[in-house]
């Protein structure tokens, strides 16, 4: 393997990526100001936006130093504070051609980091519960149509969100009209939000409809809940992947499991740190579960809003595990990721390239 640090030129695979997450701080600032939309999102009891559970009050209001928007649009201090941001990220998305925006910088963004390929989070429940009457699938469209311009340097295709927070019902509608938009590059759903109060056995059958309608299912578990949240969505959503799932280490069997059965986990490490749902008994899960023969791959969950990237990510696990461990981790994304064969084989051919180049000779 060449010296020096393999993050800065091995080939990018986004598997736990949400779009609005990776929303520039600038572009923020500039949407909300356009739409004449608050840069912090606080519902009240009785304003009848907590009255569905979407986005009920469960805590305190935003601190005064995370109400402090000078210089810097995306601060928090807590995981309920981060979840508001987000939906407030998410209010100032209004129409078809912001998406656009938001996509095309995505993909400068990712092409200057050398990712190649990408499965990423998409929230259309949360799109329109902000913004009723604005057309998904016209959004979609907006979307991939910017994603589309990364080929051939690199691929994306969309995984949409069903939140758990909106309840069974409304995820039961959303993979519904989800299942209508395959030719838009959605090869499957995925689900997050409050793992706490809206547990996986509310989804059983909207994963089931997913599968019957030949779309790949992924979950985020067992970020803030427990190891029980993961068993759930590997048990009861038939989860293909685990986005987070670092307190399954709680759960010895568990992680014996899910090594045993190849179900891939994405770890978000700055992402877990920033949220306070890192585990200090286990500072660099991705070695731990790597240790217990678990497929690990990296990514950076909402970028922009952590002030992160996939890239910085990659070079903090190239520091604690090793330049190795970074190409397993790598190799194991291209394997897990929902690439046909051929592109798999493209991608490994990418990687290794990469691997055996000089560093000064730049990314392949």
């Amino acid at each position: 393997m060449a010296n020096g640090p393999l993050a800065a030129r091995i080939p990018k695979i986004h598997l736990h990526c949400h779009l609005e997450g990776a929303l520039r701080g600038s572009t923020f600032l500039e949407l909300a100001a356009k739409h004449r939309v608050p840069l912090r999102y606080e519902p009240k009891v009785g304003d009848g936006s907590s009255s569905d559970g979407a986005y009920a009050e469960r805590s305190r209001r935003p601190s005064r130093r995370a109400q402090d928007r000078t210089g810097d649009p995306y601060r928090f201090e807590s995981f309920q504070e981060f979840l508001y941001l987000f939906a407030a990220v998410s209010r100032s998305l209004r129409e078809p051609e912001d998406y656009a925006r938001l996509a095309r910088e995505f993909v400068a963004d990712a092409l200057a980091q050398g990712v190649i390929y990408g499965e990423l989070f998409v929230s259309p429940s949360v799109w329109t519960y902000f913004n009723p009457r604005l057309d998904v699938r016209a959004t979609m469209q907006a979307i991939v149509a910017e994603l589309r311009a990364a080929r051939p340097h690199a691929t994306f295709a969309l995984l949409p969100d069903l939140t758990r927070n909106f309840g069974a019902e409304n995820a039961m509608a959303t993979v519904r009209t989800i299942a209508t938009m395959t030719d838009l590059d959605i090869i499957g759903i995925s689900i997050g939000g409050d793992e706490l109060r809206f547990p996986a056995r509310f989804f059983a059958d909207a994963f089931a409809y997913a599968r019957a309608n030949g779309l790949r299912c992924v979950a985020h578990a067992g970020e803030v809940d427990g190891p029980a949240s993961v068993r759930d969505a590997v048990e009861l959503l038939r989860a293909e992947r685990i986005g987070h799932g670092i307190r399954a280490l709680h759960d010895r069997a568990l992680v014996e499991l899910l090594a045993a059965r190849r179900i891939p986990f994405e770890i978000c490490p700055t992402s877990n740190r920033r949220t306070g749902s890192a585990l200090p008994e286990h500072p660099h899960p991705y070695v731990d579960l790597d240790r217990r023969g678990c497929v690990v791959t990296i990514d950076c969950d909402d970028p922009a809003i952590f002030h992160t990237t996939i890239e910085r990510e990659y070079a903090l696990v190239e520091r604690e595990a090793g330049p190795a461990a970074l190409e397993r981790y790598v190799r194991n994304a291209i394997g897990a990721s929902f690439a046909p064969a051929h592109a798999k084989r493209e991608m490994e051919a990418r990687l290794a390239a990469a691997v055996a180049e000089p560093p000064a000779a730049g990314r392949s």
